[in-house]
């Protein structure tokens, strides 16, 4: 965890910030995110034969092909940092960008922000028509508060794994730790479910997901807290610690439950419960079940507002740390 690397971090977040995943960009080349999914797929359709071997084999066949995975991610993140290296200042400018790309502070509050104006521009439908962007859940399933609900528990959700957590592993281990994390957590969205294909296959991909994604959702709760201190006050602050150690747990996730407990609090807002995903019921408590039980599109302009706030405290603790 250099100055220099804190440093670049500090650059990529405000770009990140500032600019996001622009459609112009990204409508004519292939995000980076692209490859890692086609070489997943690759291994996938090589190794993945669930029809005819056993758990055992589909575990060991799992483990050698996320272990390669990231064995590759490594190795690309040493040779680009190594390049950047040797071209001084501009080298630091283009591994910002590069950073940058793999952050999601603009994207994902974008995302979310649709939702709520789709809701007040089209009804239920245009609420419905901008959650399914973001969730897997079946969003014919959702009413009104559900779909607000939805919303908020995908934006705090991604905020630990989209933002935090990829900010994390940049700091603590470079660019090699950055692409070996995004690789891990496209693993995990592509082949880490429990379906019957994936069960055994994605079993290493979702264990280590879990591992990686650890520090930074237990990071995302004092984040979240800082962001409901700078936008709704000591109360919130307190409540989305409070309610983060007290219902994390009641969450399916590991991880998940962090962030959305401390959301929860945040805004005084039940969260989880009952919901549907592919037809199936998952049966959850709620998290903050004291909290208010209807939720608005206005409050998902306040989780919005809490999550800039944390992505704001966030990159003042980097900078922070990184002059000391």
């Amino acid at each position: 965890m250099s100055d220099e690397i804190l440093l670049i971090l500090v650059a990529a977040l405000l770009l990140d910030r500032v600019v996001g995943d622009p459609d112009w960009l990204w409508s004519r080349l292939p995000h980076p995110v692209v490859f890692f999914g086609r070489a997943i797929a690759v291994f996938d359709g090589a190794l993945n034969r669930h029809e005819t071997l056993g758990a055992g084999a589909l575990k060991l066949r799992g483990v050698a092909a996320i272990g390669l995975l990231l064995l590759a991610s490594v190795l690309v993140g040493c040779i680009l940092h190594r390049l950047f290296g040797t071209m001084g200042v501009l080298g630091y400018m283009l591994e910002a960008v590069v950073v940058a790309v793999f952050l999601a502070q603009k994207s994902l509050g974008d995302h979310v922000g649709r939702v709520a104006e789709g809701l007040r521009r089209d009804g239920l439908e245009g609420g419905r028509a901008a959650v399914s962007m973001i969730v897997g859940r079946d969003p014919k399933t959702l009413d009104a508060p559900g779909v607000c609900r939805a919303a908020i528990e995908s934006l705090a959700e991604n905020f630990s794994d989209g933002v935090v957590a990829p900010a994390f592993w940049y700091a603590v281990a470079g660019l090699p730790g950055l692409l070996a994390y995004k690789m891990l957590n496209t693993a995990d969205s592509m082949i880490g479910h429990k379906s019957p294909k994936y069960l055994h296959f994605g079993w290493a991909a979702a264990r280590l997901d879990d591992v990686a994604n650890l520090p930074a959702a237990r990071l995302s709760i004092l984040l979240i807290a800082a962001g409901a201190l700078l936008r709704r006050g000591r109360r919130a602050a307190a409540d989305a610690i409070g309610v983060a150690l007290r219902d994390h747990g009641l969450h399916r996730s590991p991880n998940s439950g962090w962030p959305e407990a401390a959301m929860a609090g945040a805004l005084d807002l039940q969260l989880a419960g009952p919901r549907i995903y592919g037809g199936v019921k998952v049966s959850e408590p709620m998290i903050n079940g004291s909290g208010r039980a209807i939720a608005e599109s206005e409050d998902i302009d306040a989780g919005i507002a809490v999550y800039y706030g944390a992505c704001s405290a966030m990159t003042f603790g980097v900078l922070l740390i990184a002059m000391i």
